[in-house]
């Protein structure tokens, strides 16, 4: 492992900016893995499993959904120049349009008053009433309504939630051995996240509000995944099976692409596209209940971090920049 990561995530727990964590620094040849301090500490500390099953959060968009909507799209069930409002007719802006959604380009705009209290269709419902902006396809804001939208469209299409959609056509033929919708049947210890005042330790069942709410009908949170499951997607995305499975190798390969309209904005699909120094580029994703998924194709190596910072703290800002050094570091490294 490497001692400078390994140092700085032990900071990160003395600090008390996270409770535990689970690690991996993935390349073709070896795995290296270790876990780090407790499973929880609110409403009480509890020592962390050797395995253990996280709320992964928006790593969900880049797991399962994106891989839905390229493998429509590589199907020609779909174009990237679709009309949202084509699919979901209650979307009233005819500009946006599927590429706009996995950019996280589409500037919607909006409020929706007491949100976390709608039902399921009341929210969509809010949801699709909202518009896009001035700088609809000009600036990439990181929004979940994308993936929720591009989730309805999955759905508009096959007939079939996008949950069931993403454990059929990725995690089955992947065959991740822990992922799953359902956490309430796996037969790990299922993380906790944060114990909040309406719902209590919120264990065994989705963080994200809009997610709570929407069920299996949310492209953007809902996944729960051990760090074997995250090994396993980094292996195939850095394409170290030459079996062609989900997605084509060439499909695969526009991933590290900046996939913005006017590929200017350093957004692939679903990913957060980076450059190194030299101008390699690699991905990141990350998630509200603190994991990190880093993969570096050049490089040839993967990084996959899996926390319940939330158990701890709900300070956003101060873990982000924690989050984005930990980053950085791994970034930066010339060996694994």
């Amino acid at each position: 492992m490497i001692a400078e990561l390994k140092n700085y995530i032990n900071k990160l727990i003395d600090q008390e900016i996270i409770p535990g964590a689970e690690i991996a620094v993935i390349t073709p040849n070896q795995v290296k893995q270790a876990v780090y301090g407790d499973l929880q500490v609110y409403p009480e500390r509890k020592p962390h499993p050797k395995r253990g099953l996280y709320d992964v959060a928006s790593l969900t968009k880049v797991i399962a959904t994106t891989p839905v909507i390229l493998q429509l799209i590589e199907k020609k069930q779909l174009k990237l120049t679709d009309r949202v409002s084509k699919y979901l007719p209650q979307w009233r802006d005819s500009r946006l349009t599927v590429r706009h959604l996995l950019t996280h380009t589409s500037d919607v705009v909006g409020y929706i008053p007491n949100r976390n209290q709608l039902a399921a269709t009341e929210l969509k419902q809010a949801l699709l009433g909202l518009s896009s902006g001035n700088q609809l396809g000009k600036q990439v804001r990181y929004q979940d309504i994308n993936f929720l939208m591009l989730g309805w469209i999955a759905e508009q299409i096959t007939g079939e939630n996008i949950h069931q959609l993403a454990t059929d056509r990725v995690i089955r033929p992947l065959q991740l051995p822990d992922a799953t919708f359902e956490p309430q049947f796996s037969t790990l210890t299922v993380v906790p996240t944060a114990v909040d005042e309406k719902r209590g330790l919120i264990e065994g069942v989705v963080h994200d509000p809009k997610t709570f709410i929407l069920g299996e009908h949310s492209g953007a949170a809902g996944l729960f995944a051990s760090l074997e499951d995250l090994i396993k997607v980094s292996q195939w995305l850095l394409n170290w099976n030459n079996k062609e499975m989900v997605l084509s190798n060439q499909m695969k390969l526009q991933l590290f692409r900046d996939q913005t309209p006017q590929h200017t904005n350093d957004r692939s699909f679903g990913w957060d596209l980076r450059h190194h120094e030299d101008g390699h580029e690699y991905l990141v994703h990350t998630g509200f209940t603190g994991p990190v998924l880093i993969l570096d194709r050049h490089r040839q190596v993967a990084l996959a971090f899996l926390t319940n910072r939330v158990n701890m703290h709900e300070t956003t800002a101060i873990y982000q920049q924690k989050r984005e050094k930990l980053i950085q570091i791994f970034a930066n490294k010339k060996d694994a």
